[in-house]
């Protein structure tokens, strides 16, 4: 039994990840999938592909895309989600903040250098005109980091996908002030050369298997309920969240990657523009 090992964020998107593994489909194929749970996101998963501690991650388009250029020997091998990522804007609920635009020149929270959290505050200050020069980051690690920062002052806003926030604004931690979604299909999974060069048609079948249980996800019987209860959701935030999200099981395309890069260099994220056969593996 050859022996994979997976990261990939504990949240919503992950789940048919979890029943697959929860079924035996992986084991029926002969293959040890081995998954953890990276709650710090991309920047992380970025570093666990680097030295091998992770052979897949499930991760997001930007951040993998930027640290492939910048040498991560990974490829990119399918689009995982198809639809965008939906980011909230926090902040302290007793904040003084309102507006996007008071939020210009203030200090952002992140979970860590390269991460989805500071690459979308890139997009959101070029959304919004700022210059992105001005931006200023605090380093948090992780959601309950977010929740400390903002709460002491330390940091101003902080971007987290909206559905996986909504329990602390519903708690009346955090103040959603307005939604920033990604303008690209937000989750890719990114396999590491070395796998790739050696376990081919291991990777084949592990796509094939989880692009099984994407396409039937929806269907399964009280899926919502399931959902609601395994990420402390509301069940009308996940029928919502239900309608909004598409999985795919297509190869990243040229044009795709192509928007991804041009956005990524005209906000200064990437200061190169990588071959598509450098980022990409169509297998």
């Amino acid at each position: 039994m050859k022996t994979i090992k997976i990261a990939g964020v504990p949240e919503h998107f992950n789940l048919p990840w979890h029943l697959a593994l929860e079924n035996k489909d992986f084991e029926a194929q002969n293959i040890d999938l081995q998954w953890t749970d990276v709650p710090e996101g991309t920047g992380k998963m970025c570093q666990m592909l680097r030295n091998g501690e992770a052979d897949i991650a499930v991760i997001l388009t930007e951040g993998i895309v930027k640290d492939i250029v910048a040498g991560n020997p990974s490829k990119i091998v399918q689009v995982y989600v198809e639809s965008p990522l939906i980011w909230g804007i926090h902040v302290a609920a007793n904040s003084n903040y309102n507006t996007l635009s008071d939020l210009e020149n203030t200090k952002c929270a992140i979970s860590r250098l390269g991460s989805g959290s500071q690459l979308m505050a890139y997009v959101n200050a070029g959304n919004q005109g700022w210059n992105t020069d001005n931006l200023k980051f605090e380093i948090i690690n992780t959601i309950e980091g977010a929740v400390e920062a903002l709460t002491a002052g330390t940091a101003d806003y902080f971007m987290w996908e909206r559905f996986m926030t909504k329990p602390l604004v519903d708690k009346g931690i955090f103040r959603r002030i307005a939604d920033c979604p990604t303008p690209w299909p937000c989750f890719v999974i990114a396999v590491r050369d070395e796998t790739l060069d050696q376990y081919p048609e291991v990777i084949t079948i592990i796509l094939e298997t989880i692009n099984k249980q994407t396409k039937s996800f929806k269907n399964i019987r009280n899926i919502d309920e399931t959902l609601a209860k395994k990420y402390n959701q509301k069940i009308t935030d996940i029928q919502e969240w239900l309608e909004l999200t598409t999985w795919s099981e297509n190869p990243m395309s040229k044009n795709l990657l192509n928007n991804v890069q041009n956005q990524l260099f005209q906000l200064k994220i990437i200061d190169k523009i990588g071959t598509f056969e450098e980022i990409v593996k169509t297998i």
